[in-house]
């Protein structure tokens, strides 16, 4: 069985249990949220139980961020690994999600958007005010963001043929495995300090060979590894050429198999399962630095030209690269409110991205937080659409919620951002 273990908890958090309050138990009203999610606001009884258990849970994960499926304390960043605090998570941005469709908490957020940016396009759309539009979105292929966006099919190919070349570039493809790879060797030394086991051990040694192959360094000889890794001492011209894409994919095949139980390494492991797609269709091209200049760049025109040809528009492999490309990084965004795409009223070309996320506090490094990581996703959106050829200027607007928050505004990278307080 995979180890419990937590970063730098939060003071108190993880042994905490929610006491309940008179009323409707709490994974009762989850549930009734879940069946009355198609009804434009439920009773006012309803949010008046909910809210203080959302207020309750607020301030006992006040410390606590969620970050592209990982729970950090924005104290120090340090990961939090605790299946404890990430159900109260889960709870905590489920029943926000609901009192963000509450009559006077949608007022109040237009009143904010007319106040705050001082009658300039003042509210010239309803935003989050339908039950969808206050959904939960992974960011995870370009298929899932052109659907989003209404990209037509003809628009979607030109997209791909204009991001294909560059992705895929072979500084792209190898930096990309990289940072896969370094995420995962961060955690499996962590785990491996708090509760090691033979799985975890397995797993880091198998991404040593990995991160050594991409950096072509030696491996060493160890009897008790699998047949990739008992390479021969003697490093010769030979041995190099034989060396293909094939074995680093042999290698991820095997992580994943050593690493399948662990289950604070899910999101990992699903990224390994990614970026297969990609090491699949260039395992018989060879991997060789002794051979001349051109010999080597012709390896590498050989990465770049495959991988072009065969990742097609929903491969998540493709989006992997597109995300390190953009920002250096290869976790899948996550956005607490998918929002929309709104007419800018009067102006026909003119059109809004409003996407919002739900934060455990107004601290000024939870706030930033929280923009940092809508500029991200609200960033990829735009790139599509601009790469496709959209009619219409899109404009970007990120939302923020914290219970009692002081109603604010926020300008970052030419973008507005507002933060809207909770309450019934």
């Amino acid at each position: 069985m995979a180890c419990k273990v937590a970063g730098r908890l939060i003071s108190g958090v993880k042994c905490m249990k929610t006491k309940r309050t008179e009323g409707m138990p709490l994974n009762a009203m989850l549930c009734h949220c879940s069946a009355e999610s198609h009804r434009e606001c439920l009773p006012s009884e309803w949010y008046e139980k909910a809210f203080p258990k959302m207020k309750k849970l607020s301030h006992l994960l006040k410390n606590v961020d969620l970050i592209d499926g990982r729970l950090f304390d924005i104290r120090d960043e340090s990961i939090i690994i605790d299946d404890h605090i990430a159900k109260k998570m889960h709870t905590f941005k489920s029943l926000a999600r609901v009192l963000i469709g509450c009559p006077s908490v949608q007022k109040t957020l237009k009143n904010n958007m007319v106040t705050l940016s001082a009658g300039k396009n003042a509210n010239p759309f309803d935003c989050f005010s339908k039950p969808s539009e206050r959904d939960p979105m992974i960011v995870n292929s370009l298929s899932k963001v052109s659907n989003f966006l209404n990209v037509s099919a003809q628009q979607r190919k030109l997209v791909r043929l204009t991001v294909c070349p560059q992705v895929t570039q072979h500084r792209i493809w190898t930096a990309t495995l990289e940072e896969v790879l370094s995420g995962l060797k961060f955690e499996l030394d962590y785990l491996h300090s708090q509760c090691p086991n033979k799985g975890i051990k397995m797993g880091q040694q198998i991404v040593s060979s990995c991160l050594k192959f991409l950096s072509d360094k030696n491996t060493s000889n160890d009897l008790d590894s699998t047949s990739w890794m008992r390479l021969t001492p003697v490093k010769t011209a030979e041995s190099y050429a034989s060396q293909k894409w094939e074995d680093i994919l042999e290698m991820f095949n095997d992580l994943i198999e050593y690493l399948k139980s662990e289950n604070e390494l899910v999101s990992h492991i699903n990224k390994l399962e990614v970026m297969k797609e990609g090491l699949s269709q260039i395992k018989d091209v060879l991997v060789d630095k002794s051979i001349g200049y051109k010999e080597a760049k012709h390896q590498e025109s050989l990465v770049q030209k495959k991988l072009t040809k065969t990742l097609g528009y929903s491969s998540k492999c493709l989006f992997t690269l597109l995300l390190y490309y953009l920002y250096g990084h290869v976790r899948d965004i996550e956005i607490d409110t998918c929002g929309g795409v709104y007419s800018g009223g009067v102006d026909q070309n003119r059109f809004y991205l409003c996407m919002g996320r739900i934060l455990t506090s107004n601290e000024e490094k939870m706030v930033w937080s929280g923009i940092k990581q809508l500029d991200k996703a609200l960033g990829v959106f735009k790139f599509v659409w601009e790469t496709a050829g959209m009619k219409g200027v899109l404009n970007l607007q990120g939302h923020l919620w914290c219970v009692g928050a002081e109603a604010r505004m926020f300008t970052y990278k030419g973008n507005v951002y507002f933060l809207h307080g909770i309450s019934v």
